[in-house]
């Protein structure tokens, strides 16, 4: 749902409203009655019986509306959506639709891929629906799905994240992976890690510091530093631009840079390299700095951090400590992964609890009344 009407972000937030659909009206003003409305089921001609109301029809509300009436047939379901339903599902995966993060279907080790909500979600959280149990639901449902290997042509670095004003030294703040280089900044696995990790302090800091990029990890500098020496011995007639040792990794536009950044010509031979220069070049190789100079601009970020405190929230059935029958599931709350389906099964898992939850509502709704 589009955070214009309840948050300044992406949220799904699960509302249920158990009893009769004629006890209780929700009133709109003009401009919140913008939305769209899709029933899962078909309500009785009266009306009568329980009614849920699900307000974000995204990852969360729809599971959690499926799941209810599963659970209780009879229950009448609306779920209200501003744009169009499981609009961030159809994109993701680049139009592939990555549900779930395969490499986790045992479970153990799940709750650390959460920067918000690592801690709470160490509990019975996935193991009351975990990554298995979300394919086997799809699959069940008749939706194949296929198991993909991620693969990775870019080098592997070592970021470290320094942010300005912000005295604090994380383990997560030091991250290995694959960093792509653009036109705009840097991106790829690494960076977007760092940035969930460090969400609140970039936020805190107005997104100023630095990103200290070690781009040959696996090498020691001392090796670093005899790879070049050895290049310039075998390769001294090239051009400093033209080669450079192929076990760093590298793409020949950034090795370019790299010379660029250190003031060297890149025309002049590999023989006339100074070993001063050696050393710098090897020192850039284990320490590239950049400066964060602010976030994107181009409005990519793909999950929202903060949310509803889980301590306000029973993870056993995602219903309100604060509010009876007023159930939250999905980016709404305190949650959030990082890239690699992660936030999707976030949403699988607090849709599946909540929705059991409100149909075994329903359910005992209906009893009462038979009696």
């Amino acid at each position: 749902m589009d955070g214009a009407v309840l948050w300044r972000c992406s949220v799904f937030l699960l509302l249920s409203a158990l009893g009769r659909r004629n006890a209780s009206r929700f009133v709109f003003t003009r401009q919140q009655r913008r939305f769209n409305s899709s029933s899962i089921c078909c309500c009785s001609e009266k009306g009568n019986g329980p009614s849920l109301v699900v307000v974000g029809g995204g990852a969360a509300g729809v599971y959690a509306s499926v799941r209810a009436k599963e659970v209780a047939p009879h229950l009448n379901v609306l779920v209200i959506e501003k744009g169009k339903l499981l609009s961030k599902v159809r994109i993701s995966g680049g139009g592939r639709c990555n549900l779930t993060n395969g490499n986790y279907l045992e479970k153990q080790g799940l709750a650390g891929n959460y920067p918000r909500g690592n801690k709470e979600l160490q509990g019975s959280y996935f193991n009351i629906h975990g990554p298995q149990d979300t394919m086997n639901w799809f699959s069940s449902h008749g939706v194949d799905l296929k198991q993909k290997a991620v693969e990775i042509t870019l080098p592997k670095v070592k970021a470290k994240l320094k942010l300005d004003n912000i005295c604090k030294t994380l383990p997560e703040y030091t991250q290995m992976g694959a960093m792509l280089v653009t036109h705009w900044g840097l991106t790829g696995p690494v960076v977007l890690r760092l940035s969930a990790w460090g969400a609140r302090d970039l936020f805190f800091s107005e997104y100023k510091g630095n990103l200290y990029v070690d781009l040959v990890p696996d090498v020691h500098i001392e090796d670093v530093k005899d790879s070049l020496v050895q290049h310039r011995h075998h390769l001294a007639n090239q051009k400093l631009y033209s080669s450079f040792p192929a076990e760093f990794g590298l793409v020949k536009r950034f090795w370019r840079y790299l010379l660029d950044r250190e003031g060297l010509d890149g025309d002049q031979l590999w023989a006339s390299l100074s070993n001063k220069s050696v050393n710098s070049i090897g020192l850039l190789l284990k320490q590239c700095s950049f400066r964060i100079a602010g976030k994107g601009q181009f409005k990519d970020e793909f999950v929202t951090a903060g949310g509803v405190p889980l301590s306000e929230i029973s993870l056993r059935t995602m219903e309100s400590r604060i509010q009876p029958k007023l159930f939250f599931a999905g980016e709404v709350l305190n949650i959030d992964g990082i890239t690699g389906g992660f936030n999707f099964q976030n949403a699988w898992t607090g849709g599946y609890i909540a929705g059991t939850c409100i149909g075994e509502l329903a359910s005992s709704y209906n009893k009462v009344e038979a009696l």
